[in-house]
């Protein structure tokens, strides 16, 4: 499967982006799609996640309530509307994909067998 990401920017605090992720190839075996986050200096870290058939959606506790994953199966695309952001969000952003229940936890970048290029999302203060 191959991942493409886009949709990060420049915004300042309280603004608003939309991220968006295309998966190409093998879309039967995704079992859920993934936003991962790694700011300068940082390891990377679960954002949120989202189960491909039941739709069934996950978050980080600092983005619960501001953020918000979806997918689109008919595009094969998953979003992440990104809401009320502030500078600490600053990083890049990298889609990813889950082949199976048995890979791991979801909350774990190591359970994600494909990544996207990642883009690059500033907040300005």
């Amino acid at each position: 499967v191959q991942l493409q990401a886009s949709g990060g920017g420049l915004v300042q605090a309280g603004g608003s982006l939309r991220l968006s992720c295309v998966a190409s190839g093998s879309i039967f075996s995704i079992n859920t799609m993934g936003w991962f986050r790694q700011a300068p200096g940082k390891e990377r870290e679960f954002v949120a996640a989202i189960t491909w058939r039941a739709g069934r959606t996950y978050y980080a506790d600092s983005v619960t309530g501001r953020f918000t994953i979806s997918r689109d199966n008919a595009k094969n695309t998953v979003y992440l509307q990104m809401n009320s952001l502030k500078p600490e969000d600053t990083a890049v952003y990298y889609c990813a994909r889950r082949p199976s229940d048995y890979s791991g936890s979801l909350y774990i970048s190591g359970s994600y067998s494909d990544w996207g290029q990642g883009t690059q999302v500033t907040v300005s203060s």
